[in-house]
């Protein structure tokens, strides 16, 4: 069955798998997921990702993070949908939680966190809030 939106798919087994308190989830590869899942470990969202075989396909297993029993990821979700993009200037990009989560965006300069993107002052395209 094919996924309409690939990037809101891996964001729900992110979200799945620290509910159900795993190590780690698997999901197809794609450079999207890639460079999303490198804002979120360099701002200490996750341990790290892999690539691994999935059958005739690359997979990517995601390494979960987990601090004094509880997800690091307390929320995640999608706010560009493909039946709805949400674009953003970058002095108008949003504040997760006034500054203590971070807005994932896709930028000319490549997908950064929205302090990132405030501080080389591109706008782009909202994927995801994540706090």
């Amino acid at each position: 069955m094919a996924v309409t939106d690939p990037l809101g798919d891996m964001l729900t087994r992110i979200r799945n798998g620290q509910q159900a308190r795993k190590d780690s989830v698997l999901s197809p590869a794609s450079k999207l997921r890639q460079r999303v899942l490198d804002v979120l470990q360099r701002e200490g969202y996750i341990r790290g990702y892999s690539e691994e075989a999935m059958g005739p396909m690359k997979g990517i297993r995601i390494e979960l993070k987990y601090f004094e029993g509880q997800p690091a990821i307390q929320h995640v979700a999608r706010v560009s949908k493909p039946g709805r993009r949400v674009y953003s200037g970058a002095q108008e990009l949003p504040r997760v939680r006034n500054g203590l989560g971070i807005t994932i965006v896709s930028t000319p300069k490549g997908v950064l966190s929205d302090a990132e993107a405030r501080t080389q002052n591109v706008g782009g395209e909202v994927l995801a809030e994540v706090f």
